[in-house]
């Protein structure tokens, strides 16, 4: 059982600005770390390791200093790890980085073929959502998204039956592998990291490969030139403003009631169209 994790490294939203002249996240305002529902990925890569054996890789695609998010999922309980970084890759929206993606696991399913792919339900710098699907629509993969629970695994006739949540409630879908899986926050808990894990992760150093490692790659779908978004503006959303504050007599506060009530009338207009 050969399982890929895809990660990312994000600032810590808790913490990040945003640059009022720009109008764009100032990511040097807060410090950068594994993203956290890609945490839960690894984390969940690890029980099935546990459960049925195999090797978990991770893989991300960023500037030099994304290692030490490989080196936290190795913490996790991942077994090896790749990252892919290049100036080609600056800039790229969802479109660019699923295409880069796919193409590292291509080169990693030759070295040793992929039995499932796990991924973050989404990055909480973008919460696109889009990557996973967007990778598994390129290797032509089912995709699975919203996972909280991995029901049973059948290596035998290379099928998973996952539980996967709805807007409205909950879903059972069995699928072929391999496949590629989004998950939720809720599918587990963040364990503490045994020792070996902890002193394997601080001297571990990761596969990193430029453009020119990766096969048969379209340059034009990389970084900027791939990437058809364009964000025009990025802001805070304003505060809310408190309630209005009624004052004076029982009397009187009734009378302003009664004002604000017809002046949003509107609001409780119940005739029905046909």
């Amino acid at each position: 059982m050969h399982i890929v994790v895809c990660v990312k490294q994000v600032p810590d939203t808790k913490i990040i600005k945003i640059n009022p002249k720009t109008n764009t996240l100032d990511r040097r305002s807060a410090p950068a770390i594994l993203n956290p529902y890609d945490a839960h990925a690894v984390q969940e890569a690890a029980k099935l390791k546990g459960m049925l054996g195999g090797e978990i890789s991770v893989l991300s695609m960023g500037p030099p200093q994304a290692v030490e998010i490989i080196k936290k999922s190795v913490e996790i309980g991942a077994d090896k790890g790749y990252l892919i970084s290049d100036r080609a890759f600056a800039g790229a929206d969802t479109l660019a980085t699923s295409y880069a993606l796919s193409k590292a696991l291509e080169k990693i399913s030759s070295e040793k073929p992929i039995d499932l792919i796990i991924c973050g339900k989404h990055a909480i710098d973008g919460d696109t959502g889009q990557v996973g699907p967007g990778i598994a629509r390129r290797l032509d993969i089912p995709p699975v998204t919203n996972v909280i629970e991995v029901v049973e695994v059948n290596q035998a006739e290379k099928t998973i039956l996952l539980k996967r949540k709805l807007s409205n409630g909950y879903e059972l879908i069995q699928a072929n592998m391999p496949c590629l899986l989004t998950v939720e926050k809720e599918i587990n808990e963040i364990e503490y990291s045994p020792l070996p894990n902890m002193i394997k992760a601080a001297r571990y150093s990761p596969v990193v490969w430029s453009v020119s490692n990766l096969d048969h790659v379209d340059k034009l779908q990389l970084g900027l030139k791939g990437s058809p978004t364009i964000v025009g503006k990025m802001f805070s959303p304003p505060k809310p403003e408190g309630g209005k504050k009624l004052e004076g007599t029982p009397e009187k506060q009734v009378e302003q009631i009664i004002e604000i009530l017809m002046e949003r009338k509107e609001l409780f207009d119940t005739k029905i169209n046909v």
